[in-house]
This record gives structure tokens, C-alpha cells and sequence, in this order.
């Protein structure tokens, strides 16, 4: 009880603080331990010598606050979709902790306004340091507060104000219509065979799919039922046409070579 009230008395003498105002404006609650915050928008670009001499950035704190926001995220989608399986819940938090996402979200939160960099590091084209800092600045959370405040913040702050989690639900990438409506485009046709059915685990199946167009094997993957395996597949064949044109066209030469 002592230690709780020398806290409130720390919290309020330093409200008025620039740095402990400024981030109580991203977090909604004031930091503790401010230096945890300062490091956390520390980038390596004017790291600072530690006691030992060695550079403290906030790739550290970057490092931890991966692992405690993956698994914030986890259960908070855990217990907000009871009845969803692993792979719809495994997707999701993919969208959401993927460093488009946070890049975003840090720029959202005004945490982008904090971070300490050099001249030299363009943020134009490196958005990623925007990402890096909101995982370090979980880390932050983590360190000064523990895991519940970390929870809180995503809860409270993020999820009422910044990620509508129903819209990322929502704007879930259909590989297969996609696919489907591109071989349509080419006039190409597309047939998805059940190339196997395994079961890995208690009652777990795995579905082994393989993608041929116009008769040539595309690819396989693997999921936990015909329509998820469907799905990896063809995310892994329009993910390898977006980032080469001519991938398809590559595989019906290459089929054309082995015969």
C-alpha cells in the first residue's frame, strides 16, 4: 500500500512533465519508469553508451515487445471469438501485428511525433523504425507496468480508438476469388485437387491441396480443411504473380521442357 501511494505521488509530480504528459497522451496513462519510454523511440541511429560502454537503442525493447504484443493479441482474440479456429485466429493476428499494421497504428497514436532518429534515416522510405518503436514501446509497457497494463493498452486504447478488430476481420483477402477472377481475366483454367487428407494431430486433419492451371501444376500447400488448403494455395500463387508477371507463364515452359 506504501509503495502504491509513493507511486501516485511520483505520477503526479511529474504530470506536468513534458515527457510523461507527451506519452500519457499515446498510452492514456502516465509512464512509471520514464527512461523505459525514452529508449523505446531511441533508434540505433543515436543509440546512447550504457555504464558498460555498449549502445542502448531500442532494439532491445523491440525484441521483448514482439513476443508481448503477439501474445496480448492472442488472447484478446481468443476471447473475443470463442467458436473460431486456429487458422481464422492465426490469420487475424497476422494482419494486425504485421509491420504494415503497425507502422500505421504508431503513426495513428502520434508515437512517429517522439521518435528520435537521425537526419540520415529517411522515414519516407523506412517507415518500418515507425513499427520497430510501437513494439519497443510494448516492451516499455511490459517493463514498467507488467503484462495487464500491456493488455489494457490494446484493449482500452488501441481497440477503441485506433483497430476496428471487426473491419480486420472483414477486409479478410479472398486468395481464391482473387486467383479464380485473374484466370478468368487470362482466360486460363483453374481447378484445385485434393492431392491428400492426413490426420497430424486429435482430431486434427490436414488437407493437402494442388492448384493447376490450364492442366499445370502451379503449387500445394497444406490446411486444416479443403476450403483453408484452397486458400494457402492460392495465396501462394497470386503472391508469386504479384511479385514476378510472368510466373505462370515460367511454369507452363518449364512443363513444356520436362516433357
Amino acid at each position: 500500500m506504501i509503495k502504491y501511494f509513493i507511486r501516485k505521488i511520483r505520477l503526479v509530480s511529474n504530470a506536468r512533465k513534458e515527457p510523461y504528459f507527451l506519452f500519457k497522451q499515446i498510452l492514456g496513462f502516465y509512464p512509471n519508469k520514464i527512461e523505459y519510454y525514452l529508449l523505446a523511440v531511441r533508434h540505433k541511429s543515436v543509440s546512447l553508451p550504457s555504464e558498460q560502454g555498449n549502445p542502448l537503442s531500442n532494439e532491445r525493447l523491440e525484441f521483448l515487445g514482439d513476443a508481448i504484443l503477439s501474445a496480448v493479441v492472442t488472447d484478446i482474440l481468443y476471447r473475443y471469438y470463442p467458436n473460431a479456429k486456429e487458422g481464422f485466429l492465426t490469420d487475424t493476428r497476422s494482419k494486425i501485428v504485421k509491420r504494415d499494421s503497425l507502422n500505421r497504428l504508431a503513426i495513428q497514436i502520434g508515437l512517429d511525433k517522439l521518435l528520435k532518429a537521425t537526419k540520415y534515416v529517411n522515414a519516407n522510405t523506412n517507415k518500418n523504425i515507425y513499427g520497430n518503436a510501437f513494439e519497443a514501446l510494448m516492451g516499455a509497457i511490459y517493463l514498467d507496468y507488467g503484462y495487464k497494463k500491456c493488455q489494457f493498452f490494446v484493449e482500452n486504447r488501441l481497440l477503441s480508438s485506433f483497430l476496428d478488430l471487426d473491419k480486420v476481420v472483414e477486409n479478410e483477402v479472398n486468395f481464391k476469388s482473387k486467383l479464380i477472377e485473374w484466370c478468368q481475366q487470362n482466360k486460363f483454367s483453374c481447378d484445385f485437387i485434393l492431392k491428400s487428407e492426413t490426420i497430424v494431430g486429435l482430431n486434427r486433419h490436414s488437407f493437402l491441396t494442388e492448384l493447376f492451371i490450364e492442366g499445370v501444376t502451379i503449387c500445394e500447400a497444406a490446411g486444416e480443411s479443403k476450403k483453408e488448403s484452397q486458400q494457402q494455395v492460392s495465396r501462394i500463387a497470386m503472391t508469386s504473380i504479384q511479385q514476378n508477371p510472368d510466373y505462370i507463364f515460367q511454369k507452363f515452359l518449364s512443363s513444356e521442357r520436362s516433357k
